[in-house]
């Protein structure tokens, strides 16, 4: 077959071991149809084949996005970011011109603020300094936290307190009076609802769904901005994304985009298990596994949180936070309790990913895998581990061991990207330093990786992570935990694809897989590593078209 497109003159890094290097790749459709020297691949071209000139620069699959919550970063691109924001002088600015923009908007929502952003902790009273008279309210970079003024607070019904389930708190000061920090999703969702987004976030909030069923004209407003979260990770050369929050009207949503031709990535949606939730709920996971099965929209995994982030106290620890004695939060689900949930999605054929930040919730999860390895017998799994921010030496060896795959996210380590290494570096303890953030170590001990960025908690860009992960500077008495290049960009591509089961489909180049391209603005392994965070994307492929151009 004639190829309807050949990428050639390009520097083309395969990932693929038995032919790790080309010149230009020929796309058919859907597929890649040959990789080869420019000779080769040009002679294939016909009449109406698109030849497109790379002038050199690199040339590879198209990026994994190996865990982000697409619908959410799609409509948070709306709201006020503050990244790099700093003081409340600065903070008021920001606030009240989002303001004067936004005149009808009932809540004004701001992303990317920081535990540290004020020289002291924020409450409410911060804010109504900055505005009185309507809601506001500032999301942590994290997502686990939301700070709220009085007016936002009112709104939701919540100044006074209110009932949430454990893990999840409306803080209190006292005198009774919420102090406008509001700690994990069910305790802010009532000031999300004030912005008409809640039924965004039921797939990390509660897992379930929206009740009644959203009308038709309110599902084409939800997919308009999973539509931009689709455009923006486009942008940055994802073809391939797991969305690691997720119920079966993600789902839907995003069916209703490929209906219609706009499903521009691959989307692996998970059924979110919560504690609250009996064994039998496993069910609807089965269904949404059944009813979405096909190259671009699937689920087959089950996504559940042991514990919060460190920044909050609530990441689940081994030993005493710093300064706190007695205090090292506790895990969402019970050791014997997620025992029996890993065992059973297990028994199921689903993969597991579970959010562990502490060394505890790292380590509850493990044993929980290991007992659905010892009750179920050995299988391909690949259960996952997301984020890992800090591990006891003892378990390092355990995720090789086990087939687990360390779903980690370098640009979260504080001071690799966008993070300050300060609150986190002291909340966690110098002690623990050498433990925190491993790469290097844990593929060492014979970890499979995964790299993401976790958007809309950083900033979804892959040349900014990969520029990250390679200049990222070790802590103080810590082993540098930088990884080479082309390790780096494995963990962007094909080994994302492994994690998510996709190897026979995305990942890699080679004749008869996707058509799942992404071109660089030069040669990656050319430039420094510093310079890396400063090359851009120019162009996307997914599925034999284009989903981005530079121009």
């Amino acid at each position: 077959m004639t190829p309807h497109m050949i990428l050639t003159n390009a520097r083309i890094l395969t990932m693929d071991p038995q032919r790790p290097r080309a010149e230009a790749i020929a796309l058919s459709g859907e597929r890649i149809a040959a990789l080869g020297d420019r000779a080769e691949i040009e002679s294939m071209a016909g009449p109406a084949t698109e030849i497109i000139d790379c002038n050199g620069a690199t040339l590879m699959p198209g990026f994994v996005e190996s865990h982000l919550h697409l619908v959410l970063g799609g409509t948070e691109l709306a709201h006020l970011q503050l990244t790099h924001v700093e003081g409340e002088a600065a903070l008021a600015r920001a606030f009240r011109d989002f303001a004067a923009e936004n005149p009808g908007q009932a809540l004004l929502m701001a992303q990317g603020g920081h535990y540290a952003m004020l020289d002291h902790p924020m409450t409410r009273h911060d804010l109504d300094r900055i505005i009185a008279d309507r809601p506001i309210a500032i999301t942590a970079h994290d997502h686990h936290t939301v700070w709220a003024n009085t007016a936002a607070l009112e709104a939701a019904g919540i100044l006074h307190g209110g009932k949430t389930p454990p893990g999840h708190e409306i803080v209190l000061g006292p005198d009774g009076t919420a102090t406008g920090e509001l700690r994990e999703f069910e305790a802010f969702a009532p000031v999300v609802a004030i912005g008409g987004e809640s039924r965004l976030y039921l797939g990390i909030a509660t897992g379930a769904e929206p009740a009644p069923w959203p009308s038709e004209a309110e599902q084409a407003i939800d997919r308009a901005k999973a539509a931009r979260g689709l455009a923006h990770a486009a942008r940055h050369g994802i073809t391939s994304m797991v969305n690691m929050d997720g119920n079966r009207y993600t789902l839907e949503l995003l069916r209703g985009l490929q209906r219609e031709g706009g499903l521009t990535a691959r989307v692996r949606v998970p059924f979110h298990f919560k504690p609250h939730m009996d064994l039998s709920e496993l069910d609807r996971a089965e269904e949404m596994s059944r009813d979405f099965d096909d190259d671009w929209l699937s689920c087959r995994f089950v996504k559940m949180f042991m514990d919060g982030v460190s920044d909050s106290r609530t990441a689940y620890m081994l030993n005493d936070y710093p300064g706190h004695p007695g205090h090292r939060s506790e895990p969402l689900f019970p050791a014997p309790r997620f025992n029996e949930i890993a065992t059973e999605v297990d028994r199921r054929g689903m993969q597991i990913a579970v959010h562990a930040i502490g060394d505890a919730a790292v380590r509850t999860t493990i044993d929980g895998y290991e007992a659905a390895r010892t009750a179920n017998g050995a299988r391909d799994s690949r259960h996952r581990i997301e984020h890992i921010e800090v591990i006891d030496p003892a378990d390092v060896p355990r995720l090789g061991a086990l087939g687990i795959t360390a779903s980690i996210q370098p640009v979260h380590a504080p001071g690799a990207m966008d993070f300050a290494l300060q609150p986190t570096l002291d909340t966690i303890g110098r002690d623990r330093w050498k433990d925190m953030f491993l790469c290097r170590t844990l593929v060492e001990a014979g970890a499979r990786i995964a790299f993401a960025s976790d958007w809309p908690v950083t900033d979804v860009s892959v040349l900014r992570g990969i520029g990250g992960a390679m200049t990222r500077a070790p802590y103080e008495g810590a082993e540098d935990q930088r990884i080479p290049l082309a390790d780096v960009l494995r963990a962007y591509t094909a080994d994302g694809a492994w994690a998510a089961h996709w190897e026979n489909l995305t990942g890699t180049l080679k004749p008869g897989l996707a058509a799942d391209v992404v071109v660089l603005s030069g040669d990656i392994e050319a430039v420094a590593p510093s310079e890396i965070a400063g090359m851009q994307v120019s162009r996307t492929i997914c599925g034999g078209k284009t989903t981005y151009s530079a121009g």
